[in-house]
C-alpha cells in the first residue's frame, strides 16, 4: 500500500531546525501581535472625550459662567480658549485647533431672568462623524437639562435654546469623513512598501553591494532610489483626489494645488521610511514585518479613525511621532475644512522634517554597510 505521509518525520525535523537557527524571526512574528494587542487595547478608547472648545461669551456673567461648567463638567467638552470675535471663534475651528465653537449672546441672562427663551450657537466641525455626533448630542442634553431646571410655569418655552450647526460636513456623510484621511494610510503604503521591497530585492540579488562599491554616495544613492517613487505617490494623490470628487461626490472646500503641494513633505516621509526599512531587513519577508509596525500606529494613532483627544496621555503624546497625524490634518483640512497655508504650514514643516531625520538615518546605515564589506 501506498505511504501518502512518507517523507513527513523527515521534513517537519528539517523545518524544527530551520525555524531554530531563524529563532529571532519566530519570536518576532509571536511577539507583534501581542504587542500591537497591547497598545490598542490600552490606548483606543472608542469614548468622546475632553473635545477641544473654544468659547465666544459675549455676557460673561454668572449665568454663562454656570452653562459653561455644565460644559466643561460633562467631561465631554474642553474649553481652551475664550474669544472676543466670530471671526477668531472660525479660524480656531478652521484650523483644526478647536472641534466646538459656543457662542453665548449679550442679552443671555436677561432672556433668563425674565423666562424668555434665549439662544446658544454651537458651531460643530463635522469633519469628525464620531466627535460631532457626540458633541450634538451632549450638547443639546445640556440645554434641554438646563432648561427644565428653570421652567416653572407648565407649557413655558424651554428658556435655554441651544442651535448646533454642523459645518464642513452637514449631511454626516461617512466618506467625506473617512476618506480623505484615508488617504495617508493610502498613500503610506504604496510609497513604504514599494521603496523598502525595491531595495532589499536588490539587497538579494547583490545588485545593491555592486552600486554601493561604486564612487556613489549613500545619501545620493537612496535620493535616486526614491525620486522615481515619489512621482508614483504624487500620481496615486492625484487619481485618490479624482475619484473622491467625482465617484464619492466629496466637495473640495480647499485648493487642489495647496493640496498637492503639502503632500509632497509626507511623500517625502514615507519614501524615507522605507529606506530606513530597508537598511534594516534582508528579505523582502522581513521587510513587510517591519513595514507593517510603522503602518498599524498610522492606522490608529493618527485620528484616522478614533479621535487623538481621547487616548490615554502616552499614546496622545505618541501620536505626535506618526507622520500620518500631520497629513490626516492637512487632507481634511483641505478638503473639508477649507484651510489655507497659514493654517497648515506648521503640519507640512514637521514632516518635511521627520522625512530629512530618517532619510538621514538611513543613509548612516547605509555608510556602515559599506565599512564593514
Amino acid at each position: 500500500m501506498k505511504n501518502y505521509f512518507r517523507g513527513l518525520s523527515a521534513v517537519a525535523y528539517k523545518e524544527s531546525i530551520h525555524m531554530r537557527r531563524d529563532f529571532a524571526t519566530i519570536v518576532f512574528s509571536l511577539l507583534i501581535p501581542l504587542m500591537q494587542m497591547t497598545i490598542l487595547g490600552f490606548g483606543i478608547d472608542t469614548n468622546v472625550r475632553q473635545i477641544r472648545t473654544v468659547v465666544f461669551d459675549q455676557q460673561s456673567d454668572a449665568s454663562s459662567r454656570a452653562f459653561l461648567d455644565r460644559l466643561s463638567n460633562s467631561d465631554t467638552f474642553k474649553i481652551i480658549q475664550f474669544v472676543h470675535t466670530d471671526a477668531e471663534m472660525n479660524e480656531l475651528i478652521v484650523a483644526g485647533k478647536a472641534r466646538v465653537g459656543v457662542k453665548i449672546p449679550w442679552d443671555f441672562s436677561q432672556h433668563i431672568l425674565r423666562g424668555q427663551p434665549t439662544q446658544v450657537l454651537v458651531l460643530v466641525d463635522g469633519s469628525d462623524s464620531s466627535v460631532s455626533g457626540q458633541a450634538v448630542n451632549v450638547v443639546t442634553s445640556i440645554g434641554l437639562d438646563e432648561s427644565l431646571q428653570r421652567v416653572l410655569a407648565p407649557g413655558q418655552k424651554l428658556i435655554i435654546d441651544v442651535r448646533p450647526q454642523l459645518l464642513f460636513n452637514p449631511d454626516s456623510r461617512s466618506p467625506n469623513f473617512l476618506l480623505p484621511g484615508m488617504s495617508a494610510v493610502l498613500l503610506l503604503s504604496v510609497t513604504t512598501f514599494l521603496t523598502a521591497f525595491s531595495i532589499v530585492r536588490e539587497k538579494e540579488k547583490g545588485t545593491l553591494d555592486q552600486l554601493m562599491i561604486t564612487p556613489m554616495e549613500p545619501l545620493g544613492l537612496l535620493m535616486g532610489k526614491i525620486l522615481p517613487y515619489l512621482a508614483v505617490g504624487f500620481f496615486e494623490l492625484c487619481l485618490i483626489l479624482t475619484a473622491m470628487r467625482f465617484a464619492f461626490r466629496i466637495p473640495i472646500h480647499g485648493s487642489v494645488p495647496l493640496m498637492l503641494l503639502l503632500s509632497i513633505p509626507y511623500l517625502f516621509v514615507s519614501l524615507s521610511l522605507g529606506t530606513l526599512v530597508s537598511t534594516r531587513a534582508n528579505s523582502q519577508a522581513e521587510a513587510m514585518q517591519l513595514a507593517f509596525i510603522a503602518f498599524m500606529p498610522s492606522i490608529f494613532f493618527s485620528g484616522y479613525i478614533f479621535p487623538r483627544e481621547t487616548m490615554p496621555l502616552p499614546f496622545y503624546l505618541l501620536s505626535f511621532l506618526v507622520p500620518a497625524t500631520y497629513f490626516v490634518d492637512i487632507a481634511r483640512g483641505v478638503i473639508l475644512r477649507g484651510a489655507g497655508l497659514r493654517q497648515l504650514w506648521i503640519d507640512a514643516v514637521v514632516l518635511f522634517g521627520m522625512g530629512t531625520v530618517m532619510l538621514l538615518a538611513g543613509a548612516r546605515a547605509f555608510t556602515r554597510r559599506i565599512a564593514n564589506k
